[in-house]
C-alpha cells in the first residue's frame, strides 16, 4: 500500500488559536469580578436579587444575568467557579472554535431556564456561574467519547480525571448549593454534544473509506501482490537457469503441411 493510499482528509488541523482561548476566558473572567467587586462597592444594590428565583416570573431576567453573579459574603464561591471556567470555556474555543460560541451561548440560556422550570421554588436566589461549568464539562466530555477523535478523546478523558468528581454536584448532598443548576447545566451540555455531533471537528477518514461510501470497489490488493510473487518466482528461476548453463529452446511444430512447390503439370513432357 503506497503513501497515498493512506491519506486522510483533513489533515490541517481544525482547531482555534491559543491566543482565543485565552483571551475569550479572560474577558469573562474580568466581568464576573466587576460584578463581584461592584456588589461590594456598592451594598444597597443587592446584585443577588438579579438571579433567578424558579418558577417566579419577576425573575425570568435573571436567566441572563445570574452566571455572572456571586455571594459577595464568600470569596471561594466565584474563585471556584474562575478556574474551571478559564480552562472549559479555553478547551471549548480551541477544541470547538466553529461551534464554541453557539454552544456556549446556548449552554447559558438552557442551564437557566432549566433550572427556572424544573427547579422547586423556594422563594431563593440561585446565582453563580456553577450551572455553566457543568454545561461546558458535561459538552466536552460526551462530545469527545461520541466523536471518535483522539485529540477530543483526550479532552474528554482529562474533564473525567481532573472534574469527575463534579458529578456528585448534580444530588442534594450540600444546603445552599444549586445542585438543581447543576443537574440543568449537565442535562443541557450533553443535549448540546449530540445535537452538534456532525459539526465542527471530525475524525479523519482515509481515502478507502470515502471511495467505499461512494461504492467504489477497491482493487483486489491480495490478488494484485500473488501475481507479482508469481512472476518474481519465474523470473527468479529463469535466472538460475542461465546461470548453470541451461537454455530451454523452445520447438514449434506447425500445424499445417507444407504446400508442393514446383511440382510439373499434367501436360508437362519429362524426357
Amino acid at each position: 500500500m503506497t503513501t497515498k493510499d493512506v491519506q486522510t482528509q483533513g489533515q490541517k488541523h481544525q482547531f482555534g488559536s491559543t491566543l482565543e482561548a485565552i483571551v475569550y476566558p479572560a474577558l469573562l473572567l474580568v466581568v464576573m469580578w466587576i460584578v463581584f467587586w461592584s456588589d461590594h462597592l456598592f451594598p444597597d444594590v443587592h446584585f443577588y436579587k438579579y438571579g433567578v428565583i424558579p418558577k417566579s416570573v419577576d425573575t425570568l431576567g435573571g436567566i441572563l444575568l445570574m452566571p455572572l453573579l456571586h455571594s459577595k459574603h464568600e470569596i471561594g464561591h466565584i474563585v471556584n467557579n474562575s478556574v474551571p471556567t478559564a480552562i472549559l470555556f479555553g478547551a471549548l474555543i480551541f477544541y470547538y472554535r466553529e461551534i464554541a460560541l453557539r454552544v456556549f451561548v446556548l449552554a447559558w440560556l438552557f442551564t437557566g431556564i432549566g433550572l427556572w422550570v424544573f427547579a422547586e421554588n423556594t422563594s431563593s436566589y440561585h446565582i453563580g456561574m456553577s450551572g455553566v461549568v457543568y454545561a461546558l464539562a458535561a459538552f466536552l466530555f460526551t462530545s469527545g467519547a461520541i466523536r471518535k477523535y483522539l485529540p477530543l478523546q483526550g479532552i474528554s478523558l482529562f474533564v473525567a480525571f481532573v472534574y469527575g468528581s463534579m458529578i456528585w454536584g448534580v444530588f442534594p448532598m450540600e444546603p445552599h448549593v444549586s445542585w438543581e443548576g447543576h443537574l440543568a447545566g449537565a442535562v443541557t451540555g450533553v443535549a448540546l454534544a449530540f445535537v452538534y455531533r456532525k459539526r465542527g471537528p471530525q475524525a479523519p477518514k482515509y481515502i478507502y473509506e470515502i471511495e467505499k461510501e461512494l461504492g467504489i470497489e477497491p482493487p483486489d490488493l491480495e490478488g494484485i501482490y500473488n501475481e507479482r510473487v508469481r512472476i518474481a518466482k519465474l523470473e527468479q528461476e529463469e535466472r538460475e537457469r542461465i546461470a548453470k548453463g541451461h537454455v530451454i529452446v523452445y520447438h514449434y511444430v506447425p500445424t499445417k503441411k507444407p504446400e508442393a512447390k514446383d511440382q510439373p503439370s499434367g501436360d508437362t513432357d519429362v524426357k
